[in-house]
């Protein structure tokens, strides 16, 4: 399983109702369907992707995120999954809304763009950054809203929404103690876990 995922799945309790947004071939739902008991969803819009679902007995709805999540009740879910797509919808706080109204917590991931090297790049460069991990140029990439952990950590403190974990990580998902005492400066990728402000806190040890 991915590394990113490993971390995840540490934070959804066993016998989870799961929504997973943006849920690419189905790895994650599959893995906790076989190992946690967990139940759930995955929406996904690659034809490819959804391909892999089925062929991985993982229930798959066709379904773009900038339409919303209308179709689902609220609380239906006791965790919903995001990861990698938060900067490519085209309205990142209606989706968070979407996520916290439809779930009792949200985990996200995003890369961070306030890490070291992209001010590096721009400093030195005056241009948007390019890397193995961002390969792609501004007129090309499908990530339309760049944000850094502060950004995202101001607009849940203006929303009244709790940060109830935070993991700052490098590319290889590795974390440390500089980049849990610099994050924003640090860390690459951010994974959190959200809850809305009329949810009690129930922290998972990991």
């Amino acid at each position: 399983m991915r590394a990113d995922l490993e971390i995840i799945q540490d934070w959804i309790p066993a016998g989870s109702r799961v929504l997973d947004l943006g849920c690419g071939n189905g790895e994650l739902l599959a893995w906790l369907r076989d190992n946690k008991r967990v139940t759930g969803y995955g929406l996904e819009i690659d034809p490819d992707n959804i391909a892999a679902c089925v062929t991985k007995g993982v229930n798959v709805i066709e379904q773009n995120l900038d339409l919303g999540l209308g179709n689902f009740a609220s609380n239906s879910f006791d965790v919903v999954v995001m990861t990698q797509a938060l900067q490519a919808v085209q309205y990142p706080d209606k989706i968070l809304e979407e996520m916290l109204r439809v779930g009792r917590q949200c985990i996200i991931t995003f890369p961070n763009f306030g890490h070291w090297r992209c001010r590096y790049y721009l400093a030195r460069n005056g241009r948007m950054p390019v890397s193995d991990f961002m390969p792609y140029t501004w007129y090309n990439t499908p990530n339309i809203h760049f944000c850094t952990f502060k950004d995202f950590e101001a607009l849940c403190l203006e929303r009244r929404v709790k940060v109830l974990d935070r993991l700052a990580v490098d590319h290889l998902h590795r974390h440390s103690l500089m980049s849990r005492m610099w994050p924003n400066l640090l860390g690459e990728i951010g994974i959190y876990r959200v809850s809305g402000p009329g949810v009690l806190e129930h922290r998972i040890a990991i």
